[in-house]
């Protein structure tokens, strides 16, 4: 059975999972504890994590969301998604995301659509290069969808 859950406490103890995702502890650190964090489980196992901070009374943002590599595309991050859209659309007008190139077909799957980008951030806030695949992430694209 699937079910999606807040976690309120001990948020830390998902690190393995939140570095799937972001993989620079210090970053995690900066809008972990601010932010709403919700598990999805499947039959009691958590499969997918995410990360929701409120930008201001009228934007969200989704700062982290991951699966677990055995769990990888089988449905659990679109699910985790629509949950996050569903619960969000009755308090803001928008939410954002930001993403490396890689990210931003499964975003638009959802009707993200692209909003802006911060250039060399990846390159400026990261101590180590990270690459998706054969590709260096370099700037930081952000998308938006509307509610």
């Amino acid at each position: 059975m699937i079910e999606i859950k807040t976690i309120e406490e001990n948020k830390k103890s998902q690190i393995d999972l939140l570095l799937l995702a972001d993989p620079y502890e210090e970053m995690i650190d900066k809008y972990l504890e601010k932010g709403t964090m919700y598990a999805l489980h499947d039959n009691e196992e958590i499969t997918c994590i995410a990360v929701v901070n409120e930008v201001s009374k009228e934007i969200c943002e989704l700062k982290n969301i991951a699966t677990y590599e055995c769990f990888q595309n089988e449905g659990y991050a679109s699910k985790m998604i629509n949950h996050i859209l569903d619960v969000y659309s009755k308090k803001y007008s928008s939410i954002i995301v930001g993403t490396a190139e890689s990210g931003i077909p499964f975003y638009e799957r959802f009707g993200f659509v692209y909003s802006h980008k911060i250039k060399n951030f990846f390159v400026d806030n990261y101590p180590e290069p990270i690459f998706e695949g054969e590709l260096q992430c370099v700037d930081m694209l952000y998308l938006s969808y509307s509610f």
